[in-house]
């Protein structure tokens, strides 16, 4: 039997699986979110780049209300796909999942690649392009 957490009741608080079947599922301590649940669309010339990349918003700041953390985007540039520099007030990590690009951090040009994480802090200006051959797949995080 499992142990009940203090605070909880379980004729008010159905398990995590069963309130999914109603769509996401948000409380103090928990989120289940589903990849069909997550809004998905073309963004065209993302920060005035090139072309339009595939953005699925994994998380959007509704969902985060109150936690450090503000959003989170799961994004593939195909080849020839760019987002524009820019600028934030507030943090962004980009970790690349699949692929190679050039991310240009503060002026300066980088190679990236799967596996590899940058972090942009406040005013740091960013842009990020799909100059190889095959999809760039990053994991962009925003905090507050």
């Amino acid at each position: 039997m499992a142990r009940k957490r203090r605070g909880e009741n379980p004729r008010t608080q159905p398990r995590l699986a069963t309130a999914h079947a109603r769509g996401p599922v948000m409380s103090q301590t928990t989120l289940l979110k589903k990849r069909s649940e997550m809004r998905q669309e073309p963004l065209r010339n993302c920060h005035d780049g090139a072309g339009a990349l595939d953005w699925t918003n994994v998380l959007d700041p509704s969902e985060v209300e109150g936690r450090q953390l503000h959003f989170l985007h799961d994004d593939v540039l195909a080849p020839g796909v760019s987002i524009g520099l820019h600028t934030h007030d507030d943090e962004e990590y980009y970790y690349i999942i699949s692929g190679k690009g050039t991310m240009t951090l503060d002026g300066e040009r980088c190679t990236v690649e799967a596996g590899d994480i940058t972090a942009i802090y406040p005013g740091g200006s960013h842009a990020l392009e799909n100059d190889g051959d095959e999809d760039l797949r990053v994991l962009v995080i925003g905090l507050r």
